[in-house]
């Protein structure tokens, strides 16, 4: 070889190279004989006790923003304690090893007293009775290891001032199945509990202090049924991995935006690696994938009227409320009520709230689960008779100023006539409106061809279809179409349809639709309530931007003008005169046009309850808000649903009041 070839000559720094190239040779050659041969067994054992676990880890919710950016669910900071058990080995070692002590003692006496009982050492069959078996020493590493972190719990909630709670049944199955990762033992620390821990940490080893990010609702049960609600779930979203060892606390959204747009809002989950030894002790851990934050979402809602919603609501046991701006379709308000805290499902009440709470849930009638703006279904009685006017007004059948002299019920051949609710007497079509007169409506809805109008702007209005606002939780109503009128209808379904009940089902979304379209000329909207997803809401600002525009024409009701006014005068004075059913509506100084309306609910020929109304829009020069209000179980739209608006418009008019001081104030002098 060319190593020993040099070492044969006489040239001395040659020799010295070569000696020292095959040293080296010789070096690592001993070296792998040592690694392979004599070590295999070290690191064979060393690779059976380490193995690496995975581990999912949320990502940070995306917030939930008004129109104005004020939040309606956010995250905040928890401050949580942690107990690390790889840290309380060696405690639970030498727990351990003083029972087993304690045992095998007891046990040894026993043995004595009996081999002097029977004057005779004990056989090996004999002496297995009191040996410590290999249950009796699971059990007592078991109780041992509960004992020490009970002890140390126990110290630390005397130190925080806060009874800790775990029982031996939590504690076990986590160190069964998750003793890799720190142990939750308190949660949603106080300020003040934090600074104590913070004092005594030191004098309790095992535990820290973590901080996680929490949804956090600010307003409560404040516009509940458009957020929703979280629930417990870790499930890996499309797109991420499946498969972890273990999977950190994590939500899903159920209702509401947080269920339609769980994707965007949840992000996509991280993931880290943790080595643990034979014991299921964390050795390290690795972060492999950081967690990407969710989006933000922004809503069209105004916090400020839907706390006025709201407020003007919760006066009654069942209803909803909605408010729409009629000149682009954005949803400024929607409320439901009863109402529940969203931040109840992340963290529990006290028992006596959770009680109630349950209590609400299970009755059939509150059911505060239901969103009753969108996902229930109404008759909406006399405020359809909006839609009868414009019918028979593009027919050329009405004459506004014509008499009408109603007897106070309609006659129809082979059934009993229509009582009417308002008083006998002579009717125009701005008193009849205002005073919501069946008899004069059920005439108009006989003249013919009014009915097939009827269907058409129903149609127009897109009445029995959903209006997409949140897909998946919304109620499609019920509308006749041409192929229903022409089989099997009579005079009486006219009739009853022409007060807006028998075959016709609405939501408060569609109504404030129809209410929209009278309002800003006959344009039939696309409601809207979320006007953008991503950068620009939040801090989010490495993500794509997706706005969702405003005023998309879904399509129009196609009548005049003229039509269109008469109609609105009609509502003007169904709440500025004395005569109207709406007057509870009025506020000075803001021109209101509304329409009241009651259905009845019949069960057979009794009547058993009956769903209140009122439809409006303001300003009526230049209308900015339709308001729509429904009560369950009401007696006239005049008394529950007129006063509703009432509240909703004086709190409007009031902003735009201090709107226009502001403006006032702030402009240059002339």
């Amino acid at each position: 070889m060319l190593v020993f070839d040099q070492l044969k000559k006489d040239d001395a720094q040659l020799r010295f190279l070569a000696m020292l190239v095959l040293s080296g040779m010789l070096i690592l050659l001993g070296g792998l004989w040592w690694v392979q041969i004599v070590s295999t067994r070290y690191y064979r054992e060393k690779l059976e006790v380490q193995s690496t676990r995975t581990v999912r880890m949320p990502a940070v919710r995306g917030k939930i923003l008004d129109r104005n950016g004020e939040p309606l669910a956010e995250n905040r900071p928890s401050y949580s304690i942690d107990l690390y058990l790889e840290e309380l080995s060696r405690q639970f070692q030498a727990a351990f090893a003083r029972a087993l002590a304690r045992v095998s003692a007891n046990f040894s006496r026993q043995r004595d007293l009996r081999e002097a009982e029977l004057h005779r050492k004990l056989t090996p069959a004999e002496r297995k009775q009191f040996a410590v078996s290999e249950t009796l020493r699971s059990q007592l590493a078991q109780q041992t290891r509960y004992e020490v972190a009970s002890n140390l719990v126990s110290q630390l909630g005397e130190h925080l001032g806060q009874a800790i709670d775990m029982p031996q049944t939590n504690f076990d199955k986590w160190y069964a199945r998750s003793r890799a990762l720190p142990m939750p033992i308190l949660a949603s620390m106080n300020p003040a509990q934090v600074a104590r821990f913070e004092e005594q940490s030191a004098s309790s080893p095992g535990v820290d202090l973590e901080v996680q990010s929490t949804r956090i609702y600010p307003n409560n049960s404040t516009a509940a049924h458009i957020i929703g609600y979280l629930t417990r779930n870790n499930d890996s979203q499309e797109g991420e991995p499946k498969d972890y060892n273990y999977r950190l606390n994590d939500y899903r959204g159920e209702f509401g935006i947080e269920r339609l747009y769980n994707p965007q809002l949840r992000g996509y989950a991280g993931s880290k690696s943790v080595l643990v030894n034979n014991f299921g002790y964390r050795q390290s851990e690795t972060t492999w994938n950081p967690a990407e934050p969710g989006q933000d979402i922004q809503l069209t809602i105004d916090l400020e009227i839907q706390k006025a919603a709201e407020a003007g609501l919760q006066v009654n046991a069942r209803g909803a409320v909605l408010v729409m701006n009629p000149q682009n379709g954005d949803i400024l308000a929607m409320a439901s009520h009863p109402a529940f805290n969203p931040n109840h499902f992340i963290s529990r009440p006290d028992p006596a709230t959770v009680e109630r709470e349950r209590a609400l849930w299970e009755d059939p009638l509150l059911r505060p689960q239901i969103n009753r703006a969108c996902q229930q279904n109404y008759e909406p009685g006399s405020i359809f008779k909006i839609v009868v006017g414009m019918a028979a007004l593009e027919m050329g059948v009405l004459n506004p100023k014509e008499i009408y002299r109603s007897a106070g019920s309609y006659p129809l051949p082979g059934r009993r006539p229509f009582k009417d609710t308002a008083p006998p007497g002579d009717y125009d079509f701005d008193s009849a409106l205002a005073q919501s007169s069946n008899t004069y409506f059920i005439e108009q809805g006989l003249k013919p061809g009014v009915l097939r109008k009827i269907i058409t702007l129903g149609q127009r209005l897109h009445l029995g279809e959903t209006a997409s606002l949140l897909p998946g939780q919304e109620a499609h109503g019920h509308f006749p179409d041409q192929k229903k009128i022409s089989a099997n209808w009579h005079d009486g379904d006219t009739a009853n349809l022409s007060v807006g009940q028998g075959c016709i089902d609405v939501t408060l979304v569609q109504m404030g639709i129809m209410t929209s379209a009278v309002a800003n000329g006959g344009k039939v909207f696309w409601p809207r309530l979320v006007s953008r997803i991503g950068a620009s809401t939040g801090d989010n600002g490495g993500q794509d931007e997706q706005v969702f525009p405003a005023g998309r024409v879904r399509d129009n009701l196609d009548v005049s003008l003229n039509t269109l006014r008469i109609v609105r005068e009609a509502m003007l004075a169904d709440v500025e005169t004395s005569r109207g059913t709406g007057t509870r509506a009025a506020v000075p100084g803001f021109h209101i046009a509304g329409k009241t309306g009651t259905a009845q609910i019949q069960k057979g020929d009794k009547i058993v309850d009956h769903t209140v109304w009122f439809v409006g829009f303001a300003p009526y020069e230049n209308p900015r808000y339709v308001v729509v209000a429904m009560v369950e179980s009401g007696s006239s739209g005049g008394l529950n649903c007129a006063p509703i608006a009432n509240r909703i418009y004086s709190a409007i008019a009031e902003r735009e009041r201090r709107g226009a001081a502001k403006l006032a104030s702030i402009a240059p002098p002339k």
